[in-house]
């Protein structure tokens, strides 16, 4: 891999979106680099997400110089723990000093201390996620990199630094799968064998469903997650979270997941898939022990359960008015979902046409058309909305009439 020039890689990290600010305002900083994720997609040519910032020495000079919107705790909880995360011209960072870690036991969370950038470097997951950029000062642009960290980025090779990384840290385990799907790298053999045995050995069990469902939920979003969960099958991951997760069927969640588009939530949809195999009880049980919030376990269970039903009644639907009535309730990832079985077109029309169809009436309207106010009012609104759907009642007028028959019909029924 050829490394650019100091002066192109700075000029590089600049146009990372919101990089240019933040690097103008290290001036005078302590020494500051650039580190993992950011300088292996710049030296890939890919285009960094967020920033990490890693200090030589205590963070709080550099926060000051900065100013940005610090996203939890103050400036004086972060200074004592030499982390912060903060927003600066719609940039996302993380600031840390430079540290080395101890692990008491397997799973645990480290104990930190004060390091240079090269032992900083030396406890992260994988090597080619152990390189540096210094912004300022003297060695500004250089490239500081562990061994075999810049022949792993060549190769497109994910390696762990050391034999105990996995043991040390369990959630690296799903970070090896998210690498390897996103970056398309390959698995150095003896990593590969190192992760495997950590699998086997039960390294998943040894550390909170908290962290593990913090990586799950990134794995989940990633860009390609049917290869992001393949990948946690390849490597025993899924099952080791329980026997019956896990994504079985890519072709079922590529075509739920075109139907879905921008609709809804493509990690709900990935995971309802992912747990389709557990009861709806054993499911909320493991998403509530992997701390998913309980908006996303509901919709999440809901579309995992409910979908085989769905794509019947989809099925049965030929007006327009009966695609609703059996959608009704159903959230966009189940209607993706039960579409993806087979009434593809159905699920479609719903969730890009039908739904966004407005109703040119409300409540009040029957009420000052001298309906009293209970249920026929609802029933009336919801003949009128059918009526319009299928091409029945298309502008105002109509559906006042409609609503106003089926609400007088519902009353005296």
């Amino acid at each position: 891999m050829e490394i650019p020039s100091r002066t192109e890689l700075l000029e590089r990290l600049r146009r990372v979106p919101g990089a240019a600010t933040v690097l103008d305002r290290l001036t005078g900083a302590p020494p500051v680099a650039v580190v993992g994720g950011v300088v292996r997609d710049v030296l890939l040519g890919a285009t960094p997400v967020d920033l990490d910032l890693v200090v030589q020495g205590p963070i709080g000079a550099v926060l000051e110089l900065l100013d940005g919107q610090l996203l939890d705790g103050d400036l004086r909880a972060h200074e004592r723990f030499g982390t912060a995360r903060l927003t600066l011209a719609g940039q996302r960072l993380d600031i840390a000093s430079a540290r080395s870690e101890r692990y008491d036991r397997p799973g645990a969370l480290p104990r930190v201390g004060p390091a240079s950038i090269v032992r900083d470097l030396e406890r992260r997951d994988f090597t080619v996620n152990a390189i540096a950029v210094p912004v300022n000062g003297p060695g500004a642009g250089e490239v500081i990199a562990t061994l075999h960290a810049l022949e792993d980025l060549a190769a497109g090779s994910l390696r762990v630094l050391h034999d105990a990384s996995f043991q040390d840290d369990p959630t690296r385990l799903l970070r090896l799968a998210r690498y390897a799907a996103r970056l398309d790298f390959t698995i150095d053999a003896h990593t590969l064998a190192l992760a495997t045995a950590a699998v086997r050995g039960g390294a998943l069990a040894n550390v909170s469903g908290t962290r593990i469902g913090n990586e799950l939920r990134l794995l989940a979003r990633e860009p390609d997650p049917i290869r992001a969960f393949a990948a946690t099958r390849e490597l025993g991951i899924d099952r080791a979270l329980d026997p019956d997760f896990g994504l079985t069927d890519d072709a079922w969640a590529a075509r739920g997941l075109e139907l879905l588009g921008d609709a809804g939530a493509p990690e709900r949809l990935v995971l309802a898939l992912a747990v389709r195999r557990l009861a709806p009880e054993r499911a909320r049980a493991l998403l509530d022990r992997l701390a998913f919030a309980r908006e996303d376990r509901d919709a999440v269970v809901a579309a995992a359960s409910t979908a085989p039903a769905l794509s019947a009644a989809l099925g049965t639907a030929t007006r327009p008015s009966e695609v609703a009535a059996a959608v009704h309730g159903a959230g966009p990832e189940a209607i993706a979902l039960a579409g993806a079985i087979g009434p593809a077109e159905a699920a479609r029309s719903w969730l890009f046409e039908l739904r966004h169809m407005p109703l040119l009436i409300d409540g009040r309207d029957l009420l000052d058309a001298g309906l009293a106010a209970g249920p026929a009012i609802g029933r009336g609104l919801a003949a009128a909305r059918a009526a319009a759907l299928d091409g029945r009642a298309a502008d105002r007028q109509a559906q006042l009439a409609v609503a106003i028959g089926a609400a007088r019909a519902a009353a005296h029924g």
